[in-house]
């Protein structure tokens, strides 16, 4: 309680953010360490095939983005079984990393977590942002799907 009370002191604005990395810490070990990354790359494996791959981790990474919006925490922890089941699918791996990325902006624009100091700064709420970020997501989100699986298709695999 004293770390976060703080935390919350030093920086009011942000302070839940330093707070969420342990954390991270943590879900990256317990999938690491534990098989876990197996199992899950097995499950990926399961549910889709080398053409739709690229269009559901898109999806998944978004949806993970919106609950962890950290992408470089998101992809510590969550790039041993993407790139395990692209393997498996064979789907070019270095694709995987540049689609994961663009479903991570997807969510960026549902919970924009990198916004986090603007509002402060700016005297703003969320909510006076939140309709744009939200309208741009409509637009472009159904875009990146079909173009991350039509692409895919021109990369070879390595």
């Amino acid at each position: 309680m004293n770390l976060a009370r703080a935390v919350r002191d030093g920086v009011p604005a942000t302070s839940g953010v330093p707070l969420q990395f342990p954390l991270y810490g943590g879900i990256f070990g317990m999938i690491a360490y534990t098989g876990l990354h197996r199992t899950i790359a097995d499950w990926l494996v399961s549910v889709s095939n080398e053409f739709l791959y690229p269009a559901f981790i898109a999806i998944y990474s978004c949806v993970l983005g919106v609950f962890v919006p950290s992408g470089g925490s998101k992809w510590v922890i969550e790039a041993s079984y993407v790139l395990d089941a692209a393997k498996q699918l064979q789907v070019n791996q270095g694709w995987m990393v540049v689609v994961y990325d663009l479903g991570e902006a997807g969510a960026n624009l549902l919970q924009p977590f990198w916004m986090l100091p603007t509002p402060a700064i700016l005297g703003l709420k969320a909510r006076d942002i939140m309709g744009y970020t939200f309208a741009m997501f409509l637009a472009l989100f159904p875009a990146t799907l079909v173009l991350v699986t039509v692409f895919a298709r021109t990369l070879p695999f390595p």
